[in-house]
């Protein structure tokens, strides 16, 4: 059904990264886990480093699947954008080019005891 409006609608954005007081959403997500039924939203500042985005964020958030303590952090596929890429688990989210509302996509080939896929 269409909307009619009485005068022009002029929508402001609430999530811009202005309004995170310096910190940034970072989306992350494990994919063929269906125990997470949607990405994480972390809220991190951008130096914050890739190694404590996983330690501090994400490693507590997946404690829940039975294929979380196998991870090998260092070997798994990362996706960002959905493009391949590779982290650098020393430097900051900045360095690494993870802006606001980016998307990281993780797989882990073989690890598939809550899987969406075989």
């Amino acid at each position: 059904m269409p909307v009619v409006a009485r005068k022009e609608y002029v929508g402001v954005a609430r999530d811009r990264v202005e309004n995170f007081n310096g910190k940034q959403l970072v989306y992350a997500s494990w994919d063929h886990h269906l125990l997470f039924a949607a990405p994480f939203l972390l809220c991190l500042p951008p130096q914050t480093t890739f190694a404590e985005l996983l330690e501090s964020a994400l490693k507590p958030l997946l404690q829940a699947d039975p294929d979380a303590a196998l991870i090998d952090w260092h070997a798994i596929q990362w996706l960002k954008g959905n493009q391949p890429w590779v982290p650098n688990f020393e430097a900051s989210l900045a360095d690494n080019g993870i802006g606001h509302k980016d998307q990281l996509r993780f797989k882990t080939p073989g690890l598939n005891s809550i899987c969406a896929v075989n």
